[in-house]
């Protein structure tokens, strides 16, 4: 639209030189008309290529060299000038637009100077014009910017509600999904299902399964029957048949184990089937089956191993993820239920303390009385300060405006003030994860930290976060007793399950480091 009112205003202001038939202004008339009707049907784009860039700069060229020709500010076409700078100003922005109108501005006002001496209305004139070049260049620089910001807004708006949509859809289909599947999506009742599928199908001395923990890389067992594995072990610790079928994904026999390609995961067994648990292109688990006896399975076992493994990985992939999404799914029940404590428990507790402050004012002569209520009213107020611990642990989580090592300072301050334990943190962030991956490892941190406040023994605790966005660990470490890796009782039974829970959820990587009187070493890296 800029452009043809510049060009019908210049064919105006040039009609008297084209009817008195000037070349100049008749060719200049052909070249500007030609330009504009060329872009109007393939206009510049606003972009930041070389393509665009020689593009205006063509048309700031010719356009100057047109305005030059026919008496430079003086010249009918002087409007055009504005044109060539409002599309540099749109198409590359207000750097740009500002540079290319200085550039018209200097070349128009300097070949004027060359060929004649310029009066003072000339003068007047070049200064008048030249200003309003380079205020067009600015305004049309500074409205691509607004644009191209509201342009971002919507694109992001759009993009949210499109993901909110699929979201919407996906729980919909997941809903619907739930309601017709014949298994159910509890891990352990996969497990049990599986277990007892494989007693009713197969003739075996021993049974084990093992699923792979993606926390920490290892196997570990999760069914047996009539087998004594390890509870973990690692690929290289799997024996030969093991990792023979998980290289070769396919159901594995060794006829003699005593002979060759033993041996099994049972040291007294002669014969075994291996298979591998196989879903979305990954081995999830293997399954054992082995024999006292050798030549212990046939063709027919293979055949009929092959088929079942697939319907029981995909059974327990499907149920795996499932308690992922409930893990994750857990945040929303968690400030709930701090809300009911909040408005029910704490408010009751408050009350409690009240009155027992009064008590203890009008006992305040009778001491047999008193000492016990001075006792229970200290109780009480202990209870309270555990009880607005454990609100703010529930409630406090990771948001857009809250960044994790903002919450982890102020969980470490508090607990540094409860317990009078030492506490450092260490962050080094350039980005920042999505929302569920922050507030997973926030979790994580909260409840390893709470472990050394507990059991550790410890006078310093020190946490570590470092994330660019894309990569992210964390680390909690303590000068504390801590333990034999593996027997760590109900730490290990307990508060590390529900960490590796977590981690597994965002796929992170969970690793434990403790020994005896050396302190301990939780790191999670995603």
């Amino acid at each position: 639209m800029i452009r043809w009112v510049t060009t019908v205003l210049s064919l105006a202001l040039a009609s008297p030189d084209i009817q008195d038939g000037q070349g100049r202004a008749i060719t200049a008339t052909a070249v500007i008309g030609a330009v504009t009707v060329w872009r109007s049907f393939r206009p510049i784009r606003a972009s930041g290529t070389l393509a665009t860039t020689l593009c205006v700069l063509t048309e700031a060229a010719v356009t100057a060299l047109v305005i030059a020709a026919t008496g430079y500010w003086g010249s009918a076409f002087v409007f055009s000038a504005l044109t060539a700078v409002a599309v540099a100003g749109f198409a590359r922005g207000f750097g740009f637009g500002l540079r290319v109108a200085a550039l018209v501005a200097v070349s128009i006002t300097l070949s004027w100077a060359l060929v004649s001496d310029l009066d003072e209305d000339q003068v007047r004139t070049t200064i008048q014009l030249s200003a309003e070049v380079v205020l067009v260049g600015l305004v049309t620089g500074f409205a691509r910017r607004i644009s191209g910001e509201a342009e971002q807004r919507q694109t992001l708006a759009l993009d949210r509600l499109g993901r909110l949509s699929d979201a919407n859809t996906l729980l919909y289909q997941l809903h619907q999904v739930t309601q017709t599947l014949p298994s159910s999506f509890d891990l352990d009742e996969v497990l049990d299902g599986t277990a007892a599928q494989v007693e009713d199908l197969f003739r075996f001395g021993s049974m084990a399964l093992l699923l792979r923990d993606d926390t920490d890389d290892r196997w570990r067992t999760v069914r047996r029957h009539k087998a004594r594995p390890p509870a973990l072990v690692n690929d290289a610790e799997l024996p030969p048949p093991l990792r023979r079928c998980l290289e070769e994904r396919r159901v594995v026999t060794v006829p003699n184990l005593l002979v060759g390609g033993g041996p099994g995961l049972s040291e007294s067994a002669s014969s075994g089937a291996y298979a591998p648990l196989v879903a979305r292109g990954a081995a999830i688990g293997i399954l054992v089956l082995e024999d006292d006896e050798p030549h212990g399975f046939d063709a027919r076992d293979v055949e009929l191993l092959t088929g079942f493994v697939e319907t029981a990985a995909l059974a327990i992939d499907n149920a795996r993820w499932f308690g992922r999404l409930r893990t994750v799914g857990a945040d929303e029940e968690r400030t709930r239920i701090a809300r009911d404590l909040h408005d029910r428990i704490g408010q009751s507790l408050a009350y409690l303390a009240f009155e027992l402050d009064r008590l203890v004012r009008l006992t305040k002569d009778e001491p047999e009385i008193q000492d016990p209520l001075d006792q229970l009213r200290d109780d009480v107020r202990g209870v309270i300060r555990e009880v607005r611990d454990t609100l703010y642990d529930l409630r406090t989580d990771v948001t857009e405006t809250q960044s994790l090592p903002v919450i982890l300072q102020g969980y470490l301050d508090r607990v540094r003030d409860r317990s009078g334990l030492a506490t450092t943190l260490r962050t080094e962030e350039t980005g920042r994860l999505p929302i569920l991956q922050e507030r997973e490892m926030w979790r994580i941190a909260q409840e390893a930290v709470t472990n050394v406040e507990r059991h550790a023994q410890a006078t310093q605790v020190t946490v570590t976060w470092r994330c660019d966005g894309t990569h992210a660990t964390l680390e909690v470490a303590d000068d504390g007793v801590g333990f034999a890796v593996g027997k760590a009782g109900r730490l290990d039974s307990y508060g590390l399950m529900g960490m590796r829970e977590r981690a597994d959820s965002i796929g992170a990587q969970l690793t434990l480091a403790s020994e005896p009187s050396r302190g301990t070493r939780v790191r999670c890296v995603v």
